[in-house]
Parts: structure tokens; C-alpha cells; sequence
């Protein structure tokens, strides 16, 4: 199986408090910026950037939610970067099992 790997995504995921945010968007189900910033050292308004960088790469979604927006794991797009970690980790693997043969073969022939 083939995935594509999305470098926005992981961009976006790359950051730190972004993956905290979706840490705490899994814990909680769903969140606002007001609230998510409460439990994270960083402002309100930092929040909503960090929570924006996600919802363009579709790792949240929002809802308005009276003056604030709801945000949610899009569980589908969760379950991608997931198969792209695994295909990433998958790949790697076989890199290092080929690199361990190479040299194994090189350490019997001296």
C-alpha cells in the first residue's frame, strides 16, 4: 500500500503546542480557544492561531459555538496521518534492515 505523505500536515503537527492542543482535543472531544488555553501555557489568542493552522491541513474542524468557534479531531484525517506515520516508520525500517544486511556482509568479508 502506498500513502502519500503530506507535508502540510506534518508541518502543522511538527509544532509542539499544536500537538498538545490535539492531545487535549482527543482527552476533552471538543474545545474553544478559550478553553483549550486555559490548560496550555500560552495565550488565547495564540491558541486560535494554532488551532487555525490545524483546521486548514483539516486535523479540526470548527463550529460556531455563539461568539467562539467549537473545535474537533477530524477523526478521518487523524486516521490518515497515522498511516502515514506507520508507512514513514514502515519505510525506515526496511532502510535500516537493508543498511544492517550491507554491513553485516561487509564485516564477513574482511
Amino acid at each position: 500500500m502506498t500513502v502519500t505523505i503530506n507535508d502540510d500536515l506534518w508541518s502543522a503537527i511538527g509544532d509542539p503546542t499544536r500537538r498538545r492542543l490535539v492531545d487535549l482535543l482527543l482527552a476533552t472531544g471538543a474545545g474553544t480557544a478559550t478553553s483549550l488555553s486555559e490548560q496550555l501555557p500560552v495565550t488565547r489568542q495564540a491558541v486560535a492561531k494554532h488551532l487555525g493552522v490545524l483546521d486548514r491541513v483539516g486535523l479540526v474542524h470548527a463550529t460556531p459555538s455563539g461568539r467562539e468557534k467549537r473545535y474537533q479531531v477530524d477523526e478521518a484525517q487523524l486516521a490518515r496521518a497515522v498511516a502515514q506515520l506507520n508507512a514513514v516508520g514502515d519505510a525506515w525500517d526496511a532502510r535500516l534492515r537493508r543498511i544492517k544486511r550491507i554491513a553485516e556482509a561487509i564485516q564477513k568479508s574482511t
